[in-house]
């Protein structure tokens, strides 16, 4: 057998239904209980949107722009045969000055090729290297 279909029901008969408590509004809320096309639903819909599409210009996500594209000449990078890698950066990409200590160098070194290398990076050793144009660039061996 089929169930009776209810018919809408009128102001007065809705005034008279007993009214429900803060705490079963949220819960019918959290737990999605409302049909679609109904005002409840409606107002969470339009909730999840605002936070979607506000949120990011509220809230600092610390999101950055890939540092990739401030590197501008090519690095080469190959195997050490080992795990490692050796990897070559022109001295120009390096942002290194005349008097800096050996960690300075080291943490130069590894800030240039760590968004190459995507992401922490252990820089073993260094040397300055001339190519056949007489252009300056720097061989690390770094691993993982």
């Amino acid at each position: 057998m089929s169930e009776p279909v209810s018919e809408p029901l009128s102001a007065t008969d809705r005034a008279a239904q007993p009214k429900r408590g803060i705490g079963q509004v949220l819960k019918s809320y959290f737990f999605w209980t409302y049909s679609r096309g109904s005002f409840p639903y409606d107002v969470m819909v339009t909730l999840i949107l605002l936070f979607i599409f506000v949120t990011p210009h509220l809230w600092d996500y610390g999101a950055q722009p890939s540092s990739i594209a401030s590197l501008k000449h090519p690095i080469q990078i190959a195997g050490d045969g080992l795990h490692g890698m050796v990897i070559t950066v022109p001295a120009v990409d390096v942002k290194v000055h005349s008097g800096a200590t050996e960690g300075q160098v080291k943490e130069a070194l590894r800030e240039a090729i760590e968004p190459v290398t995507g992401g922490a990076i252990y820089v073993e050793r260094w040397e300055t290297v001339t190519d056949a144009h007489g252009n300056l660039s720097w061989k690390i061996w770094a691993h993982r």
